[in-house]
């Protein structure tokens, strides 16, 4: 399989500007409100996956996609390390719980694949396990996918340079610690082993019931501007009508007094 970092990545865009990136992300957002109306008005069931080595902007676009939208109906899941209990269960068990219910869009920071990627490349299931999944995944999506679920399957590819740059820019930025952990560091080292799983995921479930896209996400704004149109596109909806609205008048003081309660109020620091 073709490495999607070294053929087919896009040449010639520079860095997107501050205020263009954020304009172009405050219309993508209001479309993402129309979006979850429609959703829930029609009672459609969407579930959007996102996979790609450690670095490659996973979490910035799920935070771009969910942070003017209802958590209650944009429910994001990023499942901790199995228990195990989980560990002696049918591998997909504890993801069908998560699975969405009408009126529902979920979005996995990482899903089912884990066994064709992580776990596979760092020893957390054997050859034989992950092989067995990759010849399974497509009948369980086929059954996904006719049960009326909407799945999206985006891979986030970053290059191995970019990837450095962003990794060694968690070292000492005390807001980014947590996202640079052994498991990381385990995962970095092993870049042709993610690429050879990587390219056996694709060929085993790259299917037309539910084919991968894949992001360039060298450009993080870029990225995340091209993912949220590219969901946008298609997920068919509508633009609801809803009745003008008007705030009410306040109710009238009547016999209510100020209270004279010694709040507590926090410093005010700034």
């Amino acid at each position: 399989m073709s490495d999607p970092t070294t053929e087919n990545a896009p040449e010639g865009h520079g860095k997107l500007k501050r205020k263009k990136y954020e304009r172009e992300l405050e219309r993508l957002h209001v479309e993402l409100v129309k979006l979850q109306q429609w959703v829930v008005h029609k009672g459609l069931r969407v579930c959007i996956i996102f996979e790609g080595r450690d670095g490659a902007g996973k979490g910035g676009t799920i935070k771009a996609m969910t942070e003017r939208v209802s958590p209650r109906i944009f429910r994001v899941v990023a499942l901790p390390a199995p228990t195990e209990r989980e560990k002696s269960q049918m591998y997909a068990q504890r993801y069908l719980p998560h699975l969405p219910a009408a009126g529902e869009i979920v979005i996995f920071d990482r899903s089912w694949y884990n066994r064709a990627g992580v776990e596979r490349v760092l020893g957390f299931c054997t050859e034989e396990q992950a092989k067995h999944f990759l010849q399974i995944v497509p009948a369980f999506e086929r059954v996904v996918v006719e049960d009326g679920i909407i799945l999206l399957k985006y891979w986030l590819e970053v290059s191995a340079k970019e990837q450095t740059r962003r990794l060694e820019s968690r070292i000492d930025d005390g807001r980014k610690t947590w996202k640079l952990s052994d498991m990381d560091l385990k995962s970095y080292s092993r870049w042709f082993d993610y690429s050879r799983a990587r390219d056996e995921m694709f060929l085993a479930s790259d299917t037309a019931w539910a084919p991968w896209y894949v992001v360039h996400s060298d450009n993080k704004r870029r990225a995340r501007l091209n993912t949220l149109t590219h969901i946008l596109g298609r997920i068919p909806y509508e633009e609801l009508k809803r009745p003008k609205v008007e705030l009410p008048k306040r109710q009238h003081r009547g016999d209510y007094k100020d209270t004279d309660y010694p709040f507590k109020v926090i410093p005010e620091v700034f």
